[in-house]
Parts: C-alpha cells; sequence; structure tokens
C-alpha cells in the first residue's frame, strides 16, 4: 500500500535560478516534476519528504542547463492483489463499476459483485439488492479486495470484487 523509499532523478535547471536559492529552487522543480507521477516500478509518488543528497551539477554543451543528480526520500502507494481498500465509486453501467481509491482507479465486474444485486438502469444506474437495502451507485463508497493489477510504464490498473465477507457498501450519499 503505501511505503517510505529512496529515489533518484537526475533534475536539469537553467541558468536563470542559480545563486543563493539554487538548492531551493531545485527541490521546488523536483516536488513539481515527481509529486503525483506514477512509475509502474514504484507505484504513484503521493509525497517528497526529504533530499537525502544534491550532487554536483553537469553542464550541458550548448543550452546552459545544468544537470543535478537528487537523492530524495517519498512516500509511494503502490496496490497490491489481496489488498482491501476503501473506494468511492465513479461510474456504474451493466458491466460493472469504477471506483477510485487515491489515484487507483478500480474496475469492479457485474460477476464479481454478489448475485443478489440486479443492475438498475436509469438517470442514477446502479445496483441494487431484491430488498433495495442495499445500493451501489455514483459516490458510494465500497470496501473492495484488490484480484489483479496490472502494470504500465505509467499508470496501474486494477480489478476489484465485492463478492466476499465483510466487503461492500460502507456509506450510502442518498443516506436511506
Amino acid at each position: 500500500m503505501f511505503f517510505h523509499i529512496v529515489l533518484e532523478r537526475n533534475m536539469q535547471l537553467h541558468p536563470r535560478h542559480f545563486g543563493r536559492n539554487l538548492r531551493e529552487n531545485l527541490v521546488a522543480k523536483l516536488m513539481k516534476d515527481v509529486e503525483g507521477t506514477c512509475s509502474g516500478r514504484h507505484g504513484f509518488v503521493v509525497a517528497i519528504t526529504g533530499i537525502e543528497n544534491v550532487g554536483k551539477g553537469l553542464i550541458r554543451d550548448g543550452t546552459g542547463f545544468v544537470t543535478f543528480p537528487v537523492k530524495y526520500q517519498c512516500v509511494v502507494f503502490r496496490p497490491f492483489k489481496g489488498e482491501i481498500l476503501e473506494a468511492v465509486v465513479t461510474m456504474v453501467n451493466k458491466m460493472g463499476f469504477f471506483a477510485e481509491a487515491g489515484p487507483v482507479q478500480i474496475f469492479v465486474s457485474n460477476h464479481l459483485i454478489p448475485d443478489d444485486m440486479e443492475f438498475q438502469s436509469g438517470d442514477m444506474p446502479n445496483y441494487t439488492t431484491s430488498d433495495s437495502s442495499v445500493k451501489i451507485q455514483k459516490d458510494s463508497e465500497v470496501r473492495l479486495k484488490i484480484i489483479g493489477t496490472r502494470v504500465d510504464a505509467t499508470e496501474i490498473f486494477c480489478i476489484g470484487t465485492i463478492k466476499d465477507d465483510f466487503l461492500g457498501v460502507i456509506n450510502d450519499p442518498t443516506g436511506a
């Protein structure tokens, strides 16, 4: 789920940022470039917590830019198979529903929704139990289990299920 790791990155800085605020400018650019991004290997970078080391800069020929190796600590979010997450439903259709847990989008197929829940189409599509006591619709909060992940270079996709004990709707936005 969440990990505190050390990463390294080469940062290019324009000469106009040189001066007594060089380190602060470098750290600000690092935060702007790295926070909120995703690497398939490590996961989503949530926040940079500290700078361990800024190496000596190397001047790039012809441009004037300087490349600095920066070693930094950060918190990353990486979902794994078998993990239980709480997520907010973003879209419901007859194939299942999509939910978001932070930066991760999770798809729950209608085959992975309990059999007693039926899809109801209309202006607010949802999955409802036969006695209408439980309803999954947009903005519902659900507890789900990740059963599969696919990692690309810049994105992580997950498949989830609510067909297990203690999984399902946590909070219904209609208040019913």
